[in-house]
């Protein structure tokens, strides 16, 4: 959809490719995070009180810090990179004291910042060129133990066929939209990205609408000990 262009999540496209220009709107939460954001604060609370450690965490693809800002409020220690200069300069002028840097998955992000016990990263992975390499770069941030948080539109049969039937195909995938969704994941070929960056006990929940016409489905996968 077009309005999407001012989209508050991340791309982590390189450079070359142009998602240094992806727009925001404001420096605020976007609609996406009403049902992304709940369960994912469900599962980190959860991660952490059995982990027992430091509340500290990397939000890969910030776009405008809106997401980090909203978990550092909440106690978390939080550190964020996007790819978009717009966005990156909106999260330092709105959230001074927040680490928000540009930033890249196709960059050495451990070595530049170290492992958490936590990464998230939410409606990026649709936007991003070279997956492996993302998923990658994720399982390189994390501790051992440490999860990783995935959020990207959710595609199944009955929503592809829900989708076809409405005649709204062009408006769901919209080839028109800049730095846009160029991937359209289901469960089996996010789960299969993740096990061969060598992440296990991969588990999916869906967000947004009864579960067969899922807005978005969650992926959190774990770094062995």
């Amino acid at each position: 959809m077009p309005s999407k262009l001012a989209a508050t999540t991340g791309a982590l496209i390189p450079e070359r490719h142009g998602a240094a220009g992806y727009h925001y709107s404001s420096a605020g939460l976007g609609h996406e995070h009403a049902y992304l954001l709940p369960t994912v604060e469900r599962i980190l609370n959860m991660h952490f009180q059995a982990a027992g450690n430091s509340r500290r965490l990397f939000d890969l693809g910030c776009g405008n810090g809106s997401v980090a800002a909203h978990f550092a409020a909440k106690g978390y220690d939080v550190v964020g990179v996007d790819t978009s200069t717009e966005g990156v300069e909106q999260a330092q002028r709105a959230f001074p004291d927040l680490t928000i840097e540009q930033g890249s998955a196709y960059d050495d992000l451990a070595s530049r910042y170290g492992t958490f016990p936590a990464v998230i990263s939410l409606e990026v992975v649709e936007h991003v060129y070279a997956p492996r390499h993302f998923a990658q770069t994720l399982f390189n941030l994390l501790e051992p133990g440490g999860i990783a948080i995935v959020s990207t539109p959710f595609h199944g049969y009955l929503k592809n066929i829900a989708i076809a039937v409405s005649n709204t195909f062009d408006r769901h995938v919209n080839p028109l939209w800049d730095h846009g969704h160029i991937k359209f994941w289901s469960r089996k070929t996010l789960a299969q990205l993740l096990a061969e960056a060598r992440f296990v006990d991969v588990d999916f929940h869906r967000v947004g609408r009864i579960p067969a016409l899922a807005k978005s489905m969650i992926a959190v996968a774990r770094k062995n000990s």
